[in-house]
């Protein structure tokens, strides 16, 4: 009984695809480029001797350029996602990576597969333009994770610095230096940019709007209804800290009621994917009897069509809404 390695190489080869992009990712921009370090990544630009009008540019640049891009065709299909990861990397550069990679993947097809020349084509661009979305996919639901973690403790930060006498300004750059990233450079972009006029409610808001977080959108609307109406910001945020943090504790409760219906769906959804690589590993010749047949392409279609139909209706069946 033979076995067909196919599967395993072209899984192999996407897995190589993601973890190139991560290198290239960490190779280009350094170790200042990831989430949760001691020091945010807006300080280590400071700290390294560039001036601030140029790290305010720079980090203004990155957080909207993907959203500019979307007339570039295929490519606003990942700009919102890329902005919400705030990828570092230009929608040309990415794009030019989905290039390099559809290439690379089509040559190592080509030295470890006997498949044809448009299978390999076909794979191979499924596999460069695949991998940067799952990679970039990855890079959004990270950062939001973090963001809506490290929310509550920032906004605590801000409640005590008001107490002790300091101006809404000052609690944002507070904020800014001793929260990591990536809240940590996004409030420094907001402090930056009041330094220089913008009023901190706008800068607020088009935070919230950039990142699509509820949350955020209350801290806005906390901060411009002190500004317009006034009253005391201090207990304004107080109890918006405790709102917060009160949904966010909502929140990994009903993640963690759901978690077994999350898994059972996604394991109904992949496991004929699996059984499918296991039956072509293991057995090679398995459908060589009725591959040819008249009918055989249709019920493919079907049962195709009939698994992505079952991965939609999973999600929606687990995806709870709070």
């Amino acid at each position: 009984m033979g076995f067909s390695t196919a599967p395993l190489i072209y899984i192999s080869i996407f897995i190589g695809v993601l973890l190139l992009v991560e290198g290239m990712y960490l190779t280009c921009f350094g170790r200042s480029i990831s989430l949760n370090n001691r020091m945010n990544r807006r300080l280590e630009m400071l700290q390294r001797g560039t001036p601030r009008a140029e790290v305010l540019e720079q980090l203004r640049k990155e957080m909207s350029q993907h959203m500019r891009a979307q007339s570039i065709p295929l490519y606003s299909l990942l700009a919102e996602k890329a902005q919400k990861a705030n990828i570092a990397f230009s929608p040309r550069q990415l794009a030019g990576l989905m290039v390099l990679l559809s290439a690379l993947s089509f040559v190592a097809l080509t030295l470890t597969t006997d498949a044809s020349a448009p299978v390999r084509l076909l794979v191979a661009l499924l596999m460069g333009i695949g991998g940067i979305y799952v990679w970039v996919n990855s890079k959004a639901k990270k950062r939001l994770g973090l963001i809506e973690e490290q929310l509550p403790d920032a906004v605590e930060l801000m409640v005590r610095s008001l107490r002790v006498g300091h101006p809404f300004s000052s609690a944002i750059q507070i904020v800014a230096k001793e929260v990591p990233d990536p809240l940590g450079s996004e409030f420094g972009l907001i402090a930056d940019e009041a330094a220089y006029g913008r009023d901190v409610s706008d800068s607020l808001k088009a935070l919230a709007e950039r990142v699509d977080m509820q949350d955020l959108r209350f801290l806005s609307v906390a901060v411009t209804i002190q500004q317009t109406s006034g009253g005391n910001l201090a207990e304004i945020l107080e109890g918006l800290a405790k709102v917060i943090r009160a949904r966010f504790k909502l929140f990994r409760r009903v993640k963690a009621i759901t978690a077994e219906a999350k898994w059972s769906g996604m394991f109904l959804s992949f496991f004929p994917l699996l059984a499918l690589v296991g039956i072509v590993v293991i057995k090679p010749d398995y459908y060589d009897e009725v591959k040819d047949t008249a009918v055989f392409i249709p019920t493919a279609l079907v049962v195709a069509a009939f698994l992505t139909a079952n991965v939609f209706f999973m999600k929606a069946m687990v995806n709870i809404k709070v």
